[in-house]
């Protein structure tokens, strides 16, 4: 079953208000992992496989933050681990959107 995360990741002390680009190459990490995802207004919501997982794609995140200079990262991160029944986020959207 798949576990369902939003990350926000803010990079600090850019110098810059602006940090799309910087976002944009987070996202980029998650895509070449093959995870689904969806990027959001505060953050990115993705199905991993498991909690392991969590941790190896926020260390390459940051990973790659770091390699383009940034020294300071904030990372919110909510997980929705439910083993009951196998939701995707198109699931969960679409039990809010179809009412």
């Amino acid at each position: 079953m798949a576990v369902i995360i939003e990350v926000a990741v803010d990079p600090i002390g850019t110098g810059s208000t602006s940090v799309g680009d910087l976002v944009k190459q987070a996202v980029s990490v998650i895509a070449k992992r093959g995870y689904k995802y969806q990027v959001c207004a505060m953050g990115t919501v993705i199905e991993v496989p498991s909690l392991r997982e969590i941790g190896e794609l926020i260390d390459e995140i940051h990973n790659e933050l770091v390699k383009l200079g940034v020294k300071r990262i904030v990372t919110v991160i909510r997980i929705d681990d439910r083993r009951d029944k196998n939701e995707t986020i198109e699931y969960k959207v679409s039990r809010v959107t179809q009412r």
